[in-house]
């Protein structure tokens, strides 16, 4: 918004722009544009004839400004069909479910941000773990999403889906923002931007303490800073990360309902962590090649205990997983257009120099005993390449190939589990888009994806918390899915309407928690999801998403294919009406159902219903917000596992119980920010 004052979209060329998967943090002006005008991203922005599925599509700030969230990561929940829960501190990545999968920490779900893979390989924490704490939301400009294994931009961690992240270039104006709330929330905000030579310099602060609505206060202390340069065709983006908390991780419902402790109570008092990040990120537009490279460094101390009492009736089951990497790499894409047909051919590499990668016995949140500890080099590499024809003037056909490999190098510190080893995958995609009549477009698409185990299951050799022998597993875990969709926008209303299906040849995944590896079933999925946005006047905007999975594994015995967390229902949405000039009003609603907790689905988990609520008034430089979160006060599980635990006092053995993170209770927050 040019002053502050209005918006200017160039639907034909954003559009273009969305189309890429790897586009950039910048792009550049489309013809006509004013110099210095801000370009307003958003869901109205038209995908018939340039999407090549009916579940890809664009979010931008303006979709969701007006829209209360409790966490950072409920920006994902921006992606139709999928929730961001949480089951312990706020410092610790979020638990994801898109299509019929618990993704735990992300490992089917890759994230982006300009560029630079949020996703970490090998991780101590979990394979891809996916952290989102460390953005600004005011800084996104736009979420790019896509659903599925078609696209051959994507790579790893992609058989889900995939997020792009795109921060601002510059703000109309300097804003800053103060917020507080229950529970001891304070944030505050100071962002800008300014013409400098060439191009504009956006800086943004963010610190945020909150003490939780917990027994045990959080604690929580998070710094996050944004600078980043744009030119014509180039940006260099920095940022930076800190967080600290005390954990309150889920709780076994037998200790609530005994009345030992609270529904919002704790059972080991030193639980809690430290993240931190720091990225530097480059992408630049030459003619039609688009290149992009990172450098990330990250670290992570958790410390957790689940089972309380049950391996060690003495000092107790706590441990601590730590990790501390380099992330370096990048990647190229160009594009040749012809009258008929375009190709595209692109080219990206990641290495991870992990420098610790850890599992300890801790008492008290000390250190006393070192589970494992590693080393890891792990070079990755991707080629592909796509083909979009025009069959007919209406039907277009897409084809793509990748290739990938991956090397590496585990150094731990038992010999025999250290190794070298590399593995590579192939997967081709297709896509079939026909535009059936004004607005409307039908889709068919095809594809086969992967995402990549620990390598330190690759090498493994011995369980080093039993001594017993371990099972290796692949590098990759591949998958195979297809899609038939459909697309109308016509004048205020868009809407989708997809069916899928989704195979896992094995959901194999390093646990760690054990420090060992743990074989899973292959699996299969297929659902169907609804998304729907509609402006019926102006000021009103309602939208919502439904979806519905059916989850099995594949070649197990009768009675045990339900897969653990495998939620089959999710339905969101809401309505925000400009009640005024000044005014706008905001309500939201986020279900998703009971799920099985373990194969026979003898245990589930019970259904969670949240809404939120949300005032916004703005008048010339000021903009005061009111959200409640959590109206109704609700109940309901966070999340919920079911495991043996050991309580003090309990038998030996422990008891099997559902274990649960309770959703935050209601709570208000007030925003008040200026703009200079």
């Amino acid at each position: 918004m040019k002053g502050g004052s209005r918006a200017m979209i160039n639907v034909r060329w954003l559009s273009v722009a969305l189309a890429l998967p790897a586009a950039p943090a910048f792009a550049e002006a489309p013809p006509g544009a004013i110099e210095n005008e801000i370009i307003v991203y958003g869901r109205s922005i038209d995908q018939v004839g340039i999407a090549t599925s009916g579940s890809e599509g664009v979010v931008g700030y303006a979709d969701f400004e007006n829209r209360p969230i409790s966490r950072v990561g409920e920006l994902a929940e921006n992606v139709p069909g999928l929730i961001a829960t949480q089951h312990s501190g706020s410092g610790k990545a979020n638990q994801y479910f898109l299509r019929g999968f618990n993704l735990d920490h992300g490992t089917d779900l890759a994230g982006f941000v300009d560029g630079a893979p949020i996703n970490m390989r090998s991780h101590g924490h979990g394979q891809g773990y996916l952290d989102l704490n460390f953005l600004i939301p005011e800084m996104v400009e736009r979420i790019d999403y896509a659903k599925g294994p078609y696209h051959a931009a994507d790579g790893d961690f992609a058989s889900a889906g995939s997020m792009r992240f795109v921060t601002k270039s510059r703000l109309g104006r300097p804003i800053v923002e103060v917020t507080g709330g229950s529970f001891g929330y304070w944030r505050g905000l100071a962002a800008g931007s300014a013409d400098i030579a060439s191009g504009s310099l956006l800086g943004a602060l963010d610190a945020t303490v909150s003490d939780g609505p917990w027994v045990l206060d959080e604690r929580q202390r998070k710094f996050n800073g944004l600078l980043k340069y744009t030119a014509v065709n180039w940006s260099l983006g920095l940022s930076g990360y800190a967080n600290s908390w005390t954990s309150t991780d889920q709780v076994p419902e037998r200790a609530i309902a005994s009345g030992l402790i609270p529904r919002n109570g704790f059972i080991d008092p030193h639980l809690g962590g430290r993240a931190g990040r720091i990225a530097l990120t480059f992408n630049g537009q030459f003619g039609d090649t688009r290149v992009s490279a990172y450098a990330i460094g990250s670290r992570l101390e958790l410390t957790s205990n689940f089972t309380y009492f049950l391996d060690d009736p003495v000092s107790g089951d706590q441990f601590r997983q730590a990790d501390r990497r380099g992330v370096f790499g990048g990647s190229i894409r160009h594009e040749f257009k012809g009258d008929r047909v375009t190709w595209r051919i692109g080219a990206d590499t990641r290495w991870d120099r992990i420098g610790q990668v850890g599992l300890y016995d801790t008492v008290m949140g000390e250190v006393v005993g070192t589970v494992r500890e590693d080393r890891v080099d792990e070079f990755g590499g991707g080629l592909y390449g796509e083909a979009e024809l025009s069959l007919a003037r209406n039907l277009r056909l897409v084809l793509g190939l990748r290739g990938d490999a991956i090397t590496y190098d585990v150094k731990s510190d038992l010999a025999l589990n250290s190794g070298k080893g590399s593995a590579a995958i192939v997967t081709p995609k297709a896509a079939l888009a026909w535009q059936a009549g004004g607005g409307i477009e039908l889709y068919a698409n095809y594809g086969e994806g992967y995402h990549s185990n620990d390598v330190r299951g690759a090498a493994i050799q011995v369980d080093p918390a039993s001594g017993a022998s371990a099972d290796k597993v692949p590098v990759f875990a591949r998958s195979r899915g297809a899609e038939l969709g459909a697309r109308i926008e016509r004048s205020r209303l868009t809407a989708s309407l997809v069916g899928y299906w989704l195979d896992l040849a094995s959901e194999l995944v390093f646990v760690g928690d054990a420090g060992t590896t743990e074989p899973n079933d292959a699996s299969r999925r297929f659902g169907s999801e609804l998304a729907l946005f509609w402006r019926p006047s102006e000021g009103l905007t309602l939208d919502s998403t439904a979806s519905w999975t059916h989850a099995r594994f594949r070649g197990v015995d009768a009675g045990q294919g339900h897969i653990p967390g495998a939620t089959p229902f999710v339905l969101g949405g809401g309505i925000s009406a400009k009640v005024s000039p000044r005014t706008t009003l905001t309500a939201r609603l986020r279900h998703f159902a009971g799920a099985p907790l373990i194969e026979d689905s003898s245990q589930r988990s019970q259904p969670t219903t949240l809404v939120n609520l949300g005032a916004y008034w703005e008048s010339g430089r000021v903009r005061l917000g009111l959200d409640v979160l959590n109206l109704f006060d609700a109940k309901d599980p966070d999340i919920s596992y079911w495991y043996a635990s050991r309580l003090p006092g309990e038998q030996s053995g422990g008891t099997e119980d559902r274990h649960i993170h309770p959703v935050e209770p209601r709570q208000v927050r007030a925003v008040f920010r200026i703009r200079n």
